[in-house]
């Protein structure tokens, strides 16, 4: 993974001693909350519902074991003993008292990291495909095209103050596992018909309000002019982007505006008019990324384990959790593993800080000391050998995290929602809670299968609700929470917005309205093998409208 060099350290340190004296003028009361705000959103610190949120940036999801452990020891130190993993790949850290967050910040730089860039009108941190490095099916490492971009934007000055947030996330494999069509630009490395690497570009993704899947821009982008052409997409919207209304500010209102063949074309002619000096990628700058991120060396292993076998055939639970959390790995012998954050009850994405330090140890003994974090909220160790997998689950099992739900109903994202958010409208977690208690992890999940139900507590949709296949969005209405559901969203690459099944649920009746439609899906199936999808898009709305407002199914109609 990618080190600091000389400049990286410096940066990161002169920004947390000046950070440090702007906190010291807020507590001494020199600063306004308001005069303060700026300041504090260019350094990750949030004004939550409570108590400040300091959101720290895991850039494209990687870290190591030290650095884990450093994010539970601040968790211990100066928090209530846990983080929250986001659907950015980030941690956040929900009561840290506004006088110890230099020296968290401090803290995290002893470990190169940092939260410059994980809010405020920027560049965002730059996701990636969770699996990258170590999917079977990958094209390429994306993380090395995540750097550099990394690189190029951080403290960009043309694009420090854009008209709103912008997220850009890559993609390195066939199936996206980085919902690259829901970001302000997405990247898919491909190869052309000569074998050459390069990027199909999107663009004009997003959620919120607005929900759009983002278009196709550029079939084939060639990987030297990776920089050149986001910043010809950045220069557009920088410039014809809306500022005179914050909720229209997106670029993919611009898109919707201009239509698709609009911003192509101002686009292209911007990128072909720039002076490209500077930001085309030669060869020797791509490999030396690329050394950064070279596969740890693994010994040779047997593609198949007795020990593994042996013990599915005696441990329900392990067997269910080798079907559902782990996954093939590109070298033979090995495999990727999911520790699930979603235990059935808990909270999602929630991790005590004895849980981190457990990872940390499991990657450090069995993952070449590598780590990825998920945009589906959970931890992920990349590099385990096959027949280790009995003692890596039994590890994670004995901390809580071993649920074998990875890709399930009772996998779920939600936001932090009423319980945390100043800008929620309703409560997120309490409905996962349910969810997952409802359908659990065992036999009833298994013949559901593959079902993603994402959850966001108002219209800003963190939970990624609309990308759901069952997305439900919580809302205010007459002093009543009520909750909306949309069927059919996807985020990966036949990615789609979720339809509104119709009105509204009440808190007590919206986890019957899941189980309808859940049921309601095993009815319409033409089999096990069918996903929930799948289903949808052959059947549509209707059978599941039928179901839900029917009073018999409980609705509040």
């Amino acid at each position: 993974m990618y080190r600091y060099d000389e400049f990286d350290a410096a940066f990161v340190s002169a920004r947390v001693d000046q950070f440090r004296g702007q906190v010291a003028r807020r507590v001494s009361g020199e600063l306004t909350e308001e005069q303060f705000r700026p300041h504090r959103l260019m350094n990750g610190l949030y004004l939550q519902l409570h108590a400040y949120m300091l959101r720290v940036a895991i850039p494209y999801g990687t870290l190591n074991s030290q650095q884990l452990r450093k994010l539970a020891e601040i968790a211990r130190k100066y928090d209530r003993g846990y983080g929250h993993f986001t659907t950015r790949q980030n941690l956040q850290y929900n009561w840290p008292a506004l006088k110890d967050t230099p020296d968290i910040l401090a803290e995290l730089a002893s470990v190169e990291m940092h939260a410059i860039q994980t809010s405020g009108n920027c560049i965002r941190n730059v996701t990636a495909d969770h699996f990258a490095g170590v999917a079977a099916d990958e094209i390429a490492d994306p993380r090395p095209y995540a750097e550099i971009l990394r690189q190029w934007s951080s403290q960009h000055p043309e694009f420090s103050f854009l008209p709103r947030k912008f997220k850009i996330a890559v993609n390195g494999g066939p199936h996206d596992r980085a919902a690259i069509q829901a970001h302000d630009i997405g990247l898919q490395i491909v190869r052309d018909a000569s074998g050459a690497l390069g990027f199909t570009v999107y663009v004009g993704g997003g959620l919120g309000r607005t929900p759009f899947v983002g278009k196709k821009v550029r079939e084939f982008l060639p990987e030297r002019d990776l920089l050149a052409y986001c910043d010809a997409i950045l220069r557009v919207y920088n410039l014809e982007g809306r500022r005179d209304n914050k909720f229209k500010a997106r670029i993919k209102i611009l898109l919707h505006e201009t239509g698709l063949e609009g911003l192509r074309s101002a686009v292209e002619a911007e990128f072909v008019a720039s002076d490209h000096t500077g930001l085309e990628l030669p060869d020797a700058e791509i490999a030396r990324i690329k050394a950064y991120f070279a596969a740890p060396p693994l010994p040779a292993r047997e593609p198949v384990s007795a020990r593994v076998q042996r013990r599915r055939g005696k441990d329900a639970k392990f067997a269910d959790f080798v079907q559902s959390n782990v996954a093939p790995h590109k070298v033979t012998g090995y495999v990727v593993v999911t520790a699930s954050l979603k235990p059935i009850g808990g909270v999602p994405g929630d991790a005590s800080a004895d849980q981190m330090d457990a990872v940390a140890d499991l990657a450090e003994d069995y993952s070449s000391d590598e780590l990825r974090v998920s945009h589906e909220q959970n931890l992920i160790l990349p590099h385990v050998a096959l027949d280790d997998l009995p003692a890596v689950y039994d590890r994670l099992a004995s901390v809580g995290l071993s649920t074998p739900n990875a890709g399930l109903v009772s996998d779920i994202i939600a936001c932090p929602g009423l319980d945390y958010c100043a800008l929620a409208t309703a409560r997120s977690i309490p409905i996962a809670q349910r969810i997952s208690e409802r359908f659990g992890d065992g036999v009833r999940a298994r013949n559901v299968g593959p079902l993603k139900i994402k959850i966001s507590g108002c219209i800003n949709a963190c939970g990624h609700h609309h990308v759901g296949h069952i997305g439900i969005l919580g809302l205010e209405r007459a002093g009543e929470e009520t909750y909306q559901i949309t069927l059919g969203g996807s985020g990966d690459e036949t990615a789609s917005i979720g339809q509104i099944t119709g009105p509204g649920f009440s808190y007590e009746k919206v986890v019957d309205a899941v189980e309808t439609v859940v049921e309601t899906y095993m009815t319409q199936r033409t089999g096990p093998e069918e996903a929930f999808l799948q289903t949808f898009r052959r059947v549509g709305m209707a059978p599941f409208k039928e179901a839900l407002y029917d009073r018999s199914a409980g609705s509040d109609i």
